[in-house]
């Protein structure tokens, strides 16, 4: 099985590292090559060129996808809330008091398409601004973003943990908005928001239904350990680059990130019919299409799993 990931560090993914570090993956029978791109909308390339059979990404691609006529469906969900946070540098919090105020500014996102740019691109539509009044430049989810900051070369970015709490911790930004709790979600989005998910396309599901049934239960299982374990003992089994450096706050970061994870890897249609309507607000090509969001996921192999 060849998985793209779009910034496997992030704490957006770790149910991902979580299954593959306790060998859930070949203890069913899978033999799964990792590929790890600077964001989502790569990893996402990688399955429409044909070099990856399933993502590991944000659930909104799937909507995204079938406006353009592409079938791609989610087959468990991995968080139940995104994790997205919009800090702004220290340089600019002076003067901002809303998301009007991000236009003109170089946001930095994971890769331009991915999740985190449509999170800010959401922010400026809702507060009266045109999603091209500000430019967006992709600096990763990892040490990039971090050197990315350190150097000014942006002015706000939209990332995950660790990177947020990392750069919180030494006072570089000020966070203003942020989908780490269920609140904070509901106050971005209006609602429940479907974060990190698996996906494929359609005909890849259909024709390897086996295939695809081992992967949840490898997902469900590594979901349920994350959900029995505490954040030192999770640290522990994350590769050590994963920590930026600073092993107690990366522990300070899962701990924080924990109610995040889907609990059963179950979809919610309320907050797959959210993800909708957000996306329909900024993005003209899903407003314009008929979209059928029942398609874009199912529980069929949760079920199973459980």
């Amino acid at each position: 099985m060849r998985l793209a990931v779009g910034g496997k560090p992030a704490l957006f993914y770790l149910p991902l590292t979580v299954a593959e570090r306790l060998g859930y993956f070949p203890g069913l029978g899978l033999n799964v090559e990792i590929s790890d791109f600077p964001g989502g909308a790569r990893a996402l390339q990688a399955l429409i060129g044909g070099s990856a059979d399933v993502v590991a990404g944000a659930y909104d691609h799937t909507i995204q996808m079938q406006a353009k006529n592409q079938a791609i469906v989610a087959v468990v969900l991995l968080g139940q809330f995104p994790g997205y946070v919009l800090g702004v540098l220290n340089s600019k919090a002076a003067s901002y008091r809303s998301p009007a105020d991000l236009k003109g500014m170089k946001i930095g996102v994971t890769a331009p398409g991915s999740s985190t740019h449509f999170m800010v691109q959401h922010l400026m539509v809702k507060h009266g601004l045109a999603r091209e009044d500000a430019s967006f430049i992709g600096i990763g989810a990892s040490a990039s973003a971090v050197a990315a900051v350190k150097r000014g070369e942006i002015d706000a970015l939209v990332n995950v943990d660790p990177v947020i709490s990392l750069l919180e911790s030494e006072n570089l930004i000020k966070v203003v908005a942020d989908t780490r709790t269920r609140a904070g979600t509901q106050d971005v989005f209006g609602g429940p928001y479907p974060a990190a998910v698996l996906y494929a396309a359609r005909d890849f599901v259909n024709r390897n239904p086996r295939t695809i049934q081992a992967l949840v239960n490898a997902f469900v299982r590594g979901l349920a350990w994350t959900a029995s374990h505490p954040a030192e003992e999770i640290a522990d089994f994350m590769p050590e680059e994963y920590a930026l450096g600073n092993k107690a706050l990366y522990v300070q970061a899962i701990a924080r990130s924990l109610p995040m994870y889907s609990r059963d890897g179950r979809f919610v249609p309320a907050a797959a019919d959210t993800a909708y309507a957000v996306l329909k607000a900024f993005d003209p090509a899903v407003a314009g299409a008929n979209i059928d969001v029942t398609a874009t996921y199912t529980n069929a192999f949760v079920d199973k799993a459980r």
